[in-house]
């Protein structure tokens, strides 16, 4: 027999409705023909993110970083004005050395 994969995420927002309506754990499992572990294990995420966030901390994002960095503009104006220094200095070492 094959098994079947259920996104709970999709799920989520039913089965917190039935909780809020006084519904078990073992009716919602017989209701979406789930295993007990897996509602008691997306009630618990649910839980800790929440006190998460409800203790100010942010959730950090999951995963690799992504490639594309954004520089602030502070950062692009400081190496803007690097890079006019630098030319500034190649043209002066030119014009000492007689090439310009």
């Amino acid at each position: 027999m094959s098994r079947s994969y259920t996104h709970l995420k999709a799920l989520e927002k039913e089965i917190f409705e039935l909780k809020a309506q006084g519904r078990s754990n073992k009716e919602i499992c017989e209701q979406y023909r789930l295993d007990i572990k897996q509602i008691k294990n997306l009630i618990n995420r649910h839980n800790r993110a929440e006190k998460l966030l409800n203790a100010g901390v942010v959730p950090r994002r999951r995963g690799r970083p992504p490639k594309v960095y954004q520089e602030t503009e502070l950062e692009k104006d400081n190496e803007i004005k690097r890079l006019r220094m630098e030319n500034e200095l190649l043209r002066d070492f030119l014009r000492a050395a007689g090439r310009m």
